[in-house]
């Protein structure tokens, strides 16, 4: 009796527990970003043509493709348009980031705002029914408030429920610029302020000015994008005619209904906010072979050997110090012939039997000089001492000794017979 009550009391213990569990499993975790995210981060960038936009949205999951594209953009400022699109045709960058380049000022913005970019790429592969939701409804706002209409730059049309923007001429793109907080009427999120970012240098509002001011028309072909939206199913599909900057390295057929997929090689590792995108493409990137490439490092080639390096106690590894360096020649003179070293061959062919095998003599190299150390004079007490004394005295000033000119010799003299006095030199004075 005692063994039934405690069973049961377990099982009630772990209803709980299961019950949560299975919870959990039946209801996949919340979305990454909230409608007022999406709004915040949607509103510079809603109003742009769908072509035009469908390339920036995909070119967001790639952010560091991005800076590498707005670094050239910055360095080759004088190229512009499809000129500028064709000159970086063999860079290993996604089509949708190649078309950004022909919109210097698009790039270069992602680029700033980098963060936003990556925000804003994680939002569209994780949300994108719900990014494609959220274009419509600030666009409804837009319309609503009257500052979305067409214009000379562009075409607006209203079928059925969607709103579709598209540039007046196919061959010219015209990319806006407007205040979110002007163009949508009252912002309606408090706590998230739409993006805003400075209008860029050269644009200008046309006359009756809704809200929107315009670039100069940049010039591309009729078939330059490769996306396009597909409202009704709320996602992006691929066009047939892919522009001349649209390879497929991966010689990968295109699915039947021609959606686009994003290539997880090109994130070049970074990692993905969202868990359960972060899931789908784990193994897929983020090696450190792919690392090691984006930062520079030149892969071997497939069957080469690893260059040989010297072991770190061989004195070859080890720098000359700058005493031992030898002198540089005088001007004018000839230099002296290098010294060639043959060093002993690694792989040694297998030979005939009872052939001796001739190696080179090894180079005969001097011994190096002993260098002082701590314990140098330690037991040389007596030696220390005598050169101690011997340096003292050397800067003891010296006592000056002064020239002494002898004094002058007195005469001696000497009385003669004749009484005259005779001197020790031999000359006589007479007496007075």
């Amino acid at each position: 009796m005692k063994a039934l009550a405690k069973y049961l009391w377990l099982r009630l213990l772990l209803l709980p527990l299961c019950v949560s569990v299975a919870f959990a499993q039946t209801n996949p975790p919340g979305p990454a970003y909230t409608q007022a995210e999406l709004d915040q981060m949607l509103a510079p960038i809603a109003l742009y043509p769908d072509s035009l936009l469908s390339q920036i949205l995909m070119a967001a999951t790639y952010p560091l493709d991005v800076v590498q594209a707005a670094r050239w953009s910055r360095a080759n400022s004088a190229l512009k348009g499809e000129q500028a699109v064709r000159a970086v045709d063999d860079r290993d960058w996604d089509p949708s980031v190649k078309s950004l380049v022909a919109f210097p000022q698009i790039l270069i913005m992602m680029d700033t705002r980098l963060e936003w970019t990556e925000r804003l790429g994680d939002a569209f592969l994780a949300q994108q029914s719900q990014v494609t939701d959220t274009v419509q409804g600030l666009r409804e706002k837009a319309y609503a408030a009257g500052n979305l209409r067409s214009t000379e730059q562009q075409r607006v049309e209203r079928q059925g429920d969607v709103i579709v923007v598209e540039p007046a001429d196919p061959a010219i793109v015209y990319v806006p610029y407007y205040h979110p907080a002007v163009v949508y009427g009252p912002w309606w999120w408090p706590a998230y302020p739409p993006v805003y970012w400075a209008p860029w240098p050269g644009y200008y509002a046309p006359s009756g000015y809704v809200g929107i001011t315009w670039s100069i028309g940049i010039g591309v072909g009729v078939n330059f994008f490769f996306g396009a939206w597909d409202w009704p199913h709320r996602h992006i599909r691929i066009v047939d005619a892919h522009p001349f900057y649209y390879h497929r390295v991966d010689r990968r057929p295109l699915p039947p209904t021609k959606i686009w997929v994003h290539t997880p090689d090109h994130r070049r590792g970074v990692s993905y906010r969202n868990p359960a995108v972060r899931e789908r493409y784990r193994h897929t990137i983020g090696s450190p072979d792919q690392r090691r490439e984006f930062r520079g490092f030149v892969p071997p080639a497939p069957g080469a050997r690893p260059a040989p390096r010297d072991r770190p106690g061989t004195p070859e590894s080890r720098p000359a110090p700058r005493d031992r360096q030898p002198p540089s020649p005088p001007s004018g003179s000839r230099p002296p012939p290098p010294e060639y070293r043959v060093a002993p061959p690694r792989n040694v062919e297998k030979l005939r039997p009872n052939t001796p095998v001739v190696r080179p003599a090894p180079a005969i190299r001097p011994a190096p000089e002993p260098r002082p150390h701590v314990f140098e004079g330690v037991g040389r007490g007596e030696d220390a001492r005598r050169y101690s004394e011997r340096g003292r005295a050397s800067v003891q000033p010296q006592r000056q000794i002064r020239s002494v000119t002898p004094a002058p010799q007195l005469r001696e003299r000497t009385q003669s017979p004749s009484g005259d006095s005779r001197d020790n030199d031999g000359s006589f004075r007479r007496q007075r």
